[in-house]
């Protein structure tokens, strides 16, 4: 995904291995989500975007795709994350994923 305005390359990628979707932006790890895995549940415990890039609307980026990824594996999601539970309550496109 690029940011028109910028050119910006923004990247959202699941890392199996170490149980976490990672945000880069031009390449670089600005942010992840961590996830473990409980009788088809995605739990997600911890979101964080890297202080200096706060406010940009990355972490909805980060959160969006990893939902959009736990919604393609025929999950649902354990949001244990606040951030991840208030993005759920603010965008009901997503609710039929809630556990």
């Amino acid at each position: 995904m690029a940011d028109e305005h910028s050119k910006t390359a923004v990247a959202v990628t699941e890392n199996p291995d170490e149980q976490r979707y990672e945000l880069r932006v031009d390449g670089e790890l600005i942010g992840l989500a961590d996830y473990y895995d409980r009788d088809g549940v995605r739990v997600i415990p911890h979101t964080e975007v890297r202080p200096s890039r706060e406010g940009q609307g990355l972490g909805a980026v980060l959160v969006r795709c990893a939902l959009d990824d736990i919604r393609a594996k025929g999950m649902s999601v354990g949001p244990a994350c606040p951030f991840v539970g208030h993005f759920l309550r603010r965008h009901p496109e997503y609710a039929d994923l809630a556990h």
